[in-house]
């Protein structure tokens, strides 16, 4: 047989550009539909909501979920209340249309083809996104898969999920609420001053890590990245030249404040839950 005759299996590869970028919202609304979930389920799924970026990058910002029954062969979704949420959605954020779906759990599963099935009739190329909502070894495995077709010449045959790069960005504060969430049981939240004293840990640790990178430069142990050379340069020139006392007194003043505004709501309560009981009294009497 002549190789002209030959029937090619093969992958058909999708843009190597494509990536995705969650927002912190959309994990924590992920988590919160899981803990709400009914009792004889076992995942929840539900759209994603975004918008496609010039640079190709499918930018996550919003999320719901969508009540589903599922069996080892076949999944059934509410589609109405699927439509229904997504035009109540798009009433107030026009902007944001479907980009995929999510669930919980550990990677892929059997009936996830069928889902992504649905959805890739809703937008093209929709990204699946996966979160381990049990935090295993406590960490949190959030991935973004999109499919790949599989063809035997012209004919295809299957479709593949293929993870891509997912960007998780956060600010200090979620930071913390998702380190929260990483802890299978606490007492209490944190308060702003455990908070700040977590933060202050994470900060000395990299201060700690650039220390040994840039001595390792220095000494030749580890060869120069003009990259990384130019952010750590731009950091330090980002922060504010003052002389030690003049900082000492800028964190006195603002955590005089905060504690001035603590004292404040407390006067408040005492004096709202007082003027309750007083009320409370002359109606009795």
């Amino acid at each position: 047989m002549t190789s002209s005759d030959q029937t090619v299996l093969q992958f058909l590869p999708l843009s190597t550009s494509l990536s995705a970028k969650v927002h912190p919202l959309v994990i924590f609304n992920i988590c919160d539909c899981f803990v709400r979930r009914p009792d004889q389920a076992e995942r929840v799924i539900g759209t994603l909501l975004g918008s496609v970026l010039p640079d190709g990058t499918v930018d996550v910002r919003n999320s719901y979920v969508v009540p589903h029954n599922e069996s080892s062969d076949q999944v059934a979704l509410d589609i109405d209340y699927h439509h229904n949420m997504l035009s109540s959605h798009q009433k107030v954020n026009p902007k944001e249309v479907i980009v995929g779906w999510f669930s919980t759990g550990f990677g892929v599963t059997g009936g996830s083809a069928l889902i992504h099935e649905f959805y890739s009739r809703e937008v093209a190329n929709p990204v699946h996104l996966t979160v381990d909502t049990g935090f295993t070894n406590g960490e949190a495995s959030i991935k973004a898969f999109v499919s790949v077709n599989l063809s035997l010449g012209d004919q295809q045959l299957a479709a593949q999920f293929q993870e891509i790069p997912l960007d998780l960005r956060m600010v200090e504060a979620e930071r913390v609420g998702f380190d929260v969430l990483k802890t299978t049981a606490v007492d209490k939240l944190p308060t702003d001053m455990e908070g700040m004293e977590a933060t202050m840990e994470r900060l000395l640790a990299l201060i700690d890590d650039t220390y040994k990178y840039v001595d390792d430069v220095v000494e030749g142990r580890v060869a120069p990245d003009n990259t990384i050379g130019r952010f750590i340069s731009d950091s330090i020139a980002s922060i504010p030249k003052i002389s030690p006392p003049a900082f000492d007194k800028l964190v006195n003043d603002s955590l005089q404040d905060q504690l001035l505004l603590l004292y404040l709501s407390s006067i408040t309560r005492i004096q709202l839950s007082l003027a309750e009981k007083l009320n409370t009294a002359a109606q009795i009497l």
